[in-house]
Order: structure tokens, then C-alpha cells, then sequence
């Protein structure tokens, strides 16, 4: 087959940290993508001395926007963006952020991080507010925080109502707000779907057992790859869930050492 006869296919973007344990971030991304049948590409915006014992520390990476730059033939026809773990300054994330915006792509979404689950911290409530300043109205983003994210991103207890804790978002821009019900209490969680329009519950599941890395990374990356496959974005969302308790019982220690994180291989359940 000749270049030029070559299907095109969805492809998604992934901005984030490199984690070089590959236990979560940008690695973790690239094998969710890959394993649900669409092209990852990938450009840092923060670099992370990390392992599955805990993160010693996080670093600024290079200027992303050389790579982002070169990466532009490809941000075209049926691609996405997501976003995560972010060590940029909020000015450098709007300039990305109006990058991306001019080249439309399907899906966006922005799994904020305020830290890693072991280890050093990076943004407070406040830092973590000002990159949603600056992202936020250019382009259309989904956000997906769990409770404590998106307690510190609305100035909220992570108790409250989830259209309570979404509205400072919808507010700033975003379509939609996906509160993630990992951090709660009981048997049982249930994420909850936000838009200008209401509330809606996505269903409720038994708590699994035990911990996984990247889990974040692992969900938002699964939506995007659904929404590039044609689902809805709310229907996204219940599949992204549906495919990552799929994969649960599947955990690897990387040479025995840390926590469990997910097995990379899958598919579509």
C-alpha cells in the first residue's frame, strides 16, 4: 500500500506528565489508547521523577510547542486531545490551548492533577484554578476531577452537591464536568455527569478491591478513544468506566516493586 492510499485513522493527542515507570501519565495514555484502537501521540508538559513507590519529584519540561508545532499535519480529520498532569505555567497553557483550539479537534478532555497519589505535590487549589483559567473558553472541554480535584477547583468541600462542585467550571467554559466517584465512601460509587443543563448519575458499581496507578489516566484516555470511535459524550464516559472495570482484575507489579498497575493489553470488552 502506497503512502498516499493509507486509511487515515482517529488519533489522540496526549499532554501530560512522563512518568518513566509507565504506571501512569503519558505512557499510560499511549497504552489505553492503543489498546482501544486509536493513534496516540504524545508531547510532555511535565517531567516527573517517579516509580511505583512514589514521586521524588516534578520538573518543567522543554517549550511543548516546537512539538506541538510539528505534530500539526496530524491534527486534522477525526482527532482529540487530552490533557493531564500539567507543570506549565497558566500563560503557556493558553497559548497551547489556542493552538489546539484552531485546529478543532472531536473531543478535549482535562483530567486535572494535583498531584501524584504518593509522593510530592504540584499545584494547590489555587494554581490548579488558574490553569483552568487559562484553558477553560477555548475550545470545548470536558473536565474530570474526582471530589478532592474538584473540591479545590471550585472552593467547595469535596462533600458537596457534584452540580454545585462543576458549576465554577461550566461557568469558566467547560461542556461538561465529570465528577469521578473513586474518593468516596461505601460498597458502592457513582460518577455523575455535569452540564449547563443538570445532573445525571452514570450508574452505580461496587467498589473494586485494591489500588491501581493511573487510573485517571487510564479513564480519561479510554473516553477520548470512544468519543473518536463515534460515542456520545456522556455514553463515553459510561464505556471508558465499563472498559476500565474490564481491566481491573488484570494487575502487574513491574519487577515486584510498588503499587499495582494496570496490564497493558485489552481491548473493547
Amino acid at each position: 500500500m502506497t503512502a498516499s492510499a493509507a486509511p487515515a485513522a482517529p488519533a489522540a493527542l496526549c499532554l501530560g506528565g512522563f512518568d518513566p515507570s509507565g504506571g501512569a501519565g503519558l505512557l499510560r495514555d499511549v497504552m489505553t489508547l492503543a489498546a482501544l484502537g486509536v493513534h496516540p501521540m504524545a508531547v510532555s508538559t511535565g517531567d516527573t521523577l517517579q516509580n511505583g513507590l512514589g514521586c521524588e519529584a516534578i520538573l518543567p519540561p522543554r517549550d511543548p510547542m516546537p512539538a506541538l508545532a510539528a505534530l500539526a499535519p496530524h491534527l486534522a480529520g477525526t482527532w482529540g486531545v487530552k490533557l493531564g498532569l500539567c507543570a506549565l505555567e497558566p500563560l503557556a497553557l493558553g497559548a497551547i490551548a489556542d493552538f489546539l483550539a484552531e485546529r478543532r479537534p472531536v473531543a478535549a478532555i482535562w483530567d486535572p492533577v494535583q498531584a501524584p497519589t504518593s509522593g510530592v505535590g504540584l499545584h494547590g487549589p489555587a494554581g490548579l484554578r488558574a490553569l483552568a483559567g487559562a484553558l477553560l473558553g477555548r475550545g470545548d472541554w470536558v473536565v474530570s476531577p474526582n471530589r478532592p480535584e474538584a473540591a479545590a477547583l471550585s472552593g467547595l468541600p469535596a462533600t458537596a452537591e457534584p452540580g454545585d462542585l462543576a458549576r465554577p467550571l461550566l461557568a469558566a467554559g467547560a461542556s461538561a464536568v465529570w465528577i469521578k466517584g473513586g474518593h468516596g465512601e461505601g460498597a458502592e460509587l457513582e460518577d455523575v455527569w455535569v452540564t449547563r443543563r443538570g445532573a445525571e448519575g452514570l450508574g452505580r458499581s461496587p467498589r473494586l478491591p485494591g489500588d491501581r496507578r493511573g487510573t485517571g489516566c487510564t479513564l480519561a484516555s479510554a473516553w477520548l478513544a470512544f468519543r473518536l470511535q463515534g460515542e456520545a459524550p456522556e455514553a463515553a464516559a459510561r464505556a471508558a468506566a465499563a472498559w476500565l472495570r474490564s481491566r481491573w482484575p488484570e494487575a502487574i507489579r513491574p519487577g515486584g516493586a510498588g503499587r499495582p498497575c494496570f496490564a497493558p493489553a485489552g481491548g473493547r470488552p
